[in-house]
């Protein structure tokens, strides 16, 4: 009875011990696939950290080129404040160089005449120069000329008095009067208007000449002068001339 009793015994743990064994090739086999799995696992990391790494390189990439990109666009935006700037300026330099040809003294005054130098002044700032197509002349202290008139001129109260005639006027109201006269003068002396009148005379009076001698204009019933008996032409009876 022992022996049977021993040999089952031996047989349970035959296969309890079989069982281990299949227990233990199973988690060797566990195991290389532990194995297996860390590896995959450790290749999958280094590659995270590499996309990681490239990650962090693109994105300082982007940020530094983001920087440039602001610093452009600022650079442009002051590049364009500068060019609006400078044309603001261009535009005031050109008014101010308007400005500055319109004051151009055109009438230089005498220093030590102190009429002259008004004169001067007024002239240099009239508002539109060009209704001044006469000119002042000085010919001394207070005498001009003005075209072909000579005139007086004198400051009485900061303002000036050009005598004409018996009276006085102003100067503004010596130019609205006296500048028409003065350039309608000047008109009849342009030696060139002149010339062109004298041609045209000289053309009515050749074009009446060859219209009086043409013999189309002799009157076919003129009778032939008659006359006397010594042979000598008898002299036409005049007609009376009425008087007025």
């Amino acid at each position: 009875m022992t022996i049977k009793r021993l040999e089952a015994q031996r047989n349970e743990l035959e296969q309890v011990i079989d069982s281990l064994n299949d227990r233990l090739e199973a988690l060797k086999d566990v195991k290389a696939q532990l194995t297996g799995a860390q590896a995959v696992i450790s290749e999958i990391t280094a590659e995270k950290d590499r996309l990681r790494q490239e990650l962090n390189t693109a994105g300082d990439f982007m940020l530094d080129l983001e920087q440039k990109v602001h610093k452009a666009n600022n650079t442009s935006l002051e590049l364009l404040r500068q060019l609006k700037d400078a044309e603001s300026e261009i535009d005031a330099l050109r008014e101010y160089i308007i400005e500055l040809k319109s004051r151009v003294a055109v009438y230089i005054p005498i220093k030590e005449d102190d009429v002259d130098k008004r004169l001067a002044e007024y002239i240099n700032n009239y508002p539109d120069r060009s209704k001044l197509k006469i000119m002042f002349m000085r010919e001394s202290e207070g005498i001009y000329l003005f075209g072909t008139r000579k005139i007086y001129v004198r400051v009485e109260q900061g303002k000036i008095i050009i005598r004409v005639g018996g009276g006085y006027l102003t100067i503004d109201e010596f130019l609205d009067i006296y500048t028409p006269v003065e350039l309608e003068r000047l008109e009849r002396k342009d030696p060139l208007k002149k010339f062109s009148e004298k041609v045209a005379v000289q053309r009515n009076l050749v074009g009446r000449e060859i219209r009086e001698s043409s013999p189309v204009r002799a009157s076919p019933t003129r009778s032939s002068p008659t006359r006397s008996p010594s042979g000598r032409k008898s002299p036409k009876k005049s007609s009376p001339t009425k008087r007025a």
